[in-house]
């Protein structure tokens, strides 16, 4: 144990889970903000919507950072605006988009910082411990100013950790980095994610991020909350504005079948090299995609644009595109000024969003109840 680690214990398990409520109102300088969710006292709350949309001022109203807020902020059962609670009696952990360490001081000064904004008796981790989850124990000693974007957000979530948080706030953590930056500190999230019963809420404008952390999504758009609820329902409402975006997607959660994750489909017979690919199953459903190191039994989740999906009323035989699946159409929502029309599919439990033309549509006369195939040109593997 460190001499300077003020807290030997290890992450506490006796944490009394709260919920978070949100109702609020804020206007300022002719921009209004209207967000009304509630999200669950364990896993990431994903605060998701375009750039401007207000995501950051809801976290700042959420952390008391914000002026002139009204309406209610209960968390547990405490009213946060009601009692006009301070922000430093919030007990939350604010990690911006910007480390926002001091210069100063070297790694392990900063991250002692946050130890001194806990009582004792509230620490939630360890140092040690908190080191250890983010992976900086070969920066403990390094000045801040060498640090990496990614090494730094890492130091300055640790140290959010550190000050004993009951709810951790990150405002767009990964805006700022790089992808090979955000490549690195997306598994110390997810760690995170499985180690610790904190709440946490997650601004994000990337689809990538969201679809593979978060458990609950609250949707944004010009200031107002339009609508919330666990992540891989409410991405696939089709009466959701994000719906009718370019970039709406589906997520869908399956395991690795098969042991390896390689599954020779196919040869090629002038150098008889392997096709290796990996399995997905989704609800029974087998999808398909290009070798990833999973294990056997891997739990996964994969993201699909929804204009990537196309409908086929017969399975096509001679195809590149190796997820084609049967399917049925369990709703239909049409955009006329657009031409479009987005098709809900079913895959077991779950669902699938595809954005067809409305001639298509029109052409094939789809109806809800049809049987049909769906042909997926693209899938990302997102865990």
């Amino acid at each position: 144990m460190s001499p300077d680690n003020p807290n030997p214990s290890q992450v506490e398990k006796s944490q009394v889970e709260k919920t978070l409520s949100v109702d609020v109102s804020l206007k300022r300088n002719g921009f209004t903000l209207q967000a009304q969710f509630s999200s669950p006292a364990k896993g990431i709350t994903a605060i998701y919507g375009p750039s401007g949309c207000g995501k950051t001022t809801l976290l700042r109203a959420i952390a008391g950072l914000e002026e002139n807020v009204t309406g209610s902020i209960r968390f547990g059962d405490v009213d946060w605006l009601h009692s006009r609670l301070p922000t430093h009696k919030r007990n939350v952990g604010y990690v911006f988009q910007r480390s926002h360490l001091f210069s100063h001081l070297d790694v392990r000064k900063n991250l002692l910082y946050g130890t001194k904004r806990a009582d004792a008796h509230k620490r939630r981790i360890a140092f040690d411990d908190a080191v250890s989850l983010l992976g900086v124990e070969k920066l403990i000693d390094k000045s801040v100013g060498i640090l990496s974007g990614g090494e730094r957000q890492r130091v300055a979530i640790a140290r959010a950790l550190l000050s004993g948080p009951e709810l951790l706030l990150l405002d767009e953590p990964m805006a700022a980095l790089d992808h090979q930056s955000k490549s690195e500190i997306l598994p110390y999230l997810e760690k995170l994610h499985r180690t610790l019963s904190i709440p946490m809420l997650y601004v994000s404008h990337a689809t990538d991020e969201v679809a593979r952390l978060a458990d609950f999504i609250v949707l944004m758009e010009d200031g107002k909350t339009y609508k919330h609820g666990p992540l891989l329902e409410t991405v696939a409402d089709i009466n959701s504005p994000l719906a009718e975006q370019t970039n709406a997607f589906s997520i869908l959660e399956g395991c690795c079948i098969n042991g390896n994750a390689t599954d020779v489909t196919s040869h090629n017979p002038a150098n008889s090299e392997k096709a290796l690919l990996t399995s997905i199953n989704v609800d029974g459903n087998i999808f398909r995609i290009p070798f990833a190191a999973l294990s056997g039994q891997d739990s996964v989740r994969l993201r699909i644009i929804a204009k990537d999906v196309s409908i086929c009323l017969d399975r096509p035989l001679r195809t590149s595109i190796l997820n084609v699946l049967e399917t049925t159409i369990v709703d239909i929502k049409d955009n006329a000024s657009k031409g479009q029309s987005v098709v809900k599919l079913t895959l077991g439990s779950q669902f699938l969003l595809a954005r067809i033309s409305l001639y298509s549509k029109q052409h094939l006369l789809l109806a809800v109840g049809d049987k049909v195939f769906a042909q997926i040109k693209a899938v990302a593997l997102v865990r």
